[in-house]
């Protein structure tokens, strides 16, 4: 939302400083007049224009259609009263905004036709300065025609960007909220059965302990067995819960190709950089999935591993020199699909590729977070 004195389209590739001129320019334009009629209209109508301006951006519905509409309309007296084009240049921004695409191009092809006739109506009404002016009127007719659209694509790629943001972040709530519950499920089954077990079991142990105590300390065996295990199922629960560093998977995927004696190359930076948790530990499971299957499965001799930070996307790729496979029935049989539907979790993609080995590229899209959005107008 822009502030209420902010009158300067804002991201346009425009210093703020040319648009103080343009706000000047239309002054210049009027006191040439000899009239102070004609200076007192003329203020007059630029003051109502600054205003019409403001509120397109602070009202909805039939009311901004009502406001731009007299943008317009004084933009097209200032042409042919004055010889003042320039109002055109804010109009074509402020049109740029509006997402409704039957009133874009309503009021696109408005106020294109209206610059158009305006100026050249001008050219026969106006003195020799409007002539002397022309290039800068020509760029102007052009601006006209070409940026309301640029704006128009502008507003909704970001809204788009903010559509995918939202509903990346909406995913990430989600598996959080599924973790905890699977978290909830897995505590209860390990725990609750265990130590339900061990209550019984010590009053059972306290109640024999004087009547047979040779039963009582079996069953102190049974309760210290069923503590052990309940501490190893809950020391495996927490080792799962844990994210892995894709810089920690790459030392283990080393540990792995040296000992099954393949010749293993990293290429990259496997460090990544500003990658959320959640896609890193994805991304590492499918790393380390497609290696085991390269030490179980393809009797190569060497194994390569290459991670690339792109400006769209984060790309890693795992080749081999074996002996290559058939894609439908290893998907059944060593986990690709499992490593597809991590990734989809991400909006991410595998590719394998079969050729002198086998090719495993794993993609997953990169998320341009702003700091603040984008304001135009």
């Amino acid at each position: 939302m822009q502030n209420w004195y902010n009158i300067f389209p804002k991201n346009t590739g425009l210093n703020i400083y040319i648009w103080i001129i343009f706000c000047m320019l239309p002054f210049y334009f009027i006191f040439r007049s000899s009239t102070w009629l004609e200076i007192s209209v003329g203020v007059l109508m630029i003051l109502i224009f600054f205003v019409s301006y403001r509120l397109t951006f602070l009202t909805k519905g039939w009311l901004n259609y009502v406001w731009v509409g007299i943008a317009i309309a004084i933009s097209i007296a200032m042409t042919v009263l004055f010889g003042f084009v320039y109002f055109a240049i804010f109009l074509s921004f402020m049109i740029g905004t509006v997402q409704n695409k039957v009133g874009f191009f309503t009021l696109y092809g408005i106020l294109v036709g209206s610059t158009i006739v305006t100026v050249n109506i001008a050219f026969f009404t106006q003195d020799q300065l409007f002539f002397t002016q022309f290039p800068f009127v020509f760029i102007s007719v052009i601006g006209v025609i070409l940026l309301p659209i640029n704006s128009y694509n502008r507003m909704k790629r970001q809204k788009l960007e903010g559509q995918l943001e939202y509903a990346q972040k909406r995913i990430s709530d989600l598996m959080v909220m599924e973790e905890r519950q699977r978290i909830a499920r897995d505590l209860h089954d390990t725990l609750g059965q265990k130590l339900s077990l061990i209550g019984l079991k010590s009053d059972l142990a306290s109640k024999l302990l004087v009547a047979n105590p040779e039963s009582a300390k079996n069953e102190l065996k049974d309760i210290h067995q069923t503590a052990r295990t309940a501490l190893k199922e809950v020391r495996e629960l927490v080792s799962d819960m844990r994210g892995t560093k894709l810089e920690d998977e790459i030392y283990h995927i080393r540990e792995l190709l040296n000992a099954a004696r393949m010749k293993v190359e990293v290429k990259g930076d496997p460090a990544l950089k500003n990658v959320p948790l959640l896609v890193e530990n994805v991304v590492s499971m499918c790393v380390k999935e497609a290696v085991t299957n390269v030490v179980k499965h393809s009797s190569a001799t060497q194994c390569q591993v290459e991670v690339q930070q792109l400006p769209k996307e984060l790309r890693i790729t795992v080749e081999d020199n074996g002996s290559g496979f058939s894609t439908d029935r290893f998907s059944e049989g060593n986990g690709i699909r499992g490593m597809r539907e991590r990734l989809e979790f991400v909006n991410g993609s595998l590719d394998i590729k079969n050729g002198l080995g086998t090719t495993v590229i794993i993609s997953v899209p990169t998320i341009v977070k702003h700091s603040s959005k984008e304001e135009t107008g």
